[in-house]
């Protein structure tokens, strides 16, 4: 792969790295991550403003950029190109959230004596059947993090059930934090695509 002759010394790091993980080196994996996940995550959080849906996204632009990795041209940085992925990612996000929300304020519609419709607003307090649904959905989940192998399955438990810091899991289980996000990344990758497929049988 033939290097941009414009590339920071640090864009040239990050080049090494993507080759190795080209190959499937999981530690470059883990420091590719590593050096990008919290800038990922703010910008994301800036425009999302909400830190469940910054995770989420978070977790899928390295999802994405890591599953295309072999599709990545050295014509730009790799940080360029993460970032683009992410911001995509967003807007998609955005425009998906936007769709399905309708502004009660902007409302211009109005009958021939000039009155405005009035707008129901659903109640989103769960219903019995909603509760019944919300509790199989867990029951579900946790039915595929059992399929987890032990190691990815210990790492969800604590990350989500314990509700422990990526530095409480790292000291507790004697592991470097890099490694602790990276393994948490599969083990999150992993899970999603359980789900998935679980999902498409019902």
């Amino acid at each position: 792969m033939e290097l941009n002759s414009k590339f920071s010394p640090r864009a040239k790091e990050d080049m090494e790295l993507v080759v190795l993980a080209q190959q499937g080196n999981q530690q470059s994996f883990a420091k590719l991550m590593e050096r990008y996940r919290d800038s990922i995550y703010f910008m994301v959080l800036k425009m999302v403003h909400n830190r469940d849906d910054a995770e989420d996204l978070t977790q899928e632009a390295f999802s994405k950029a890591f599953n295309s990795l072999r599709n990545y041209s050295a014509e730009y940085a790799f940080s360029t190109w993460l970032f683009k992925i992410a911001t995509n990612n967003c807007i998609d996000f955005i425009r998906k959230k936007r769709l399905q929300t309708t502004s009660l304020d902007s409302s211009t519609i109005t009958n021939e004596e000039g009155e405005s419709p009035t707008i129901a607003v659903a109640d989103y307090n769960p219903n019995p059947e909603q509760s019944i649904i919300k509790e199989q959905r867990a029951a579900r989940i946790r039915e595929v993090i059992e399929k987890l192998s032990p190691k990815y399955k210990q790492l969800i438990e604590m990350r989500y059930f314990d509700e422990l810091s990526y530095e409480e899991i790292a000291a507790q289980l004697d592991l470097p934090l890099g490694t602790v996000k990276a393994q948490l990344f599969r083990a999150k990758d992993l899970l999603f695509n359980l789900l998935k497929s679980t999902q498409a049988k019902y």
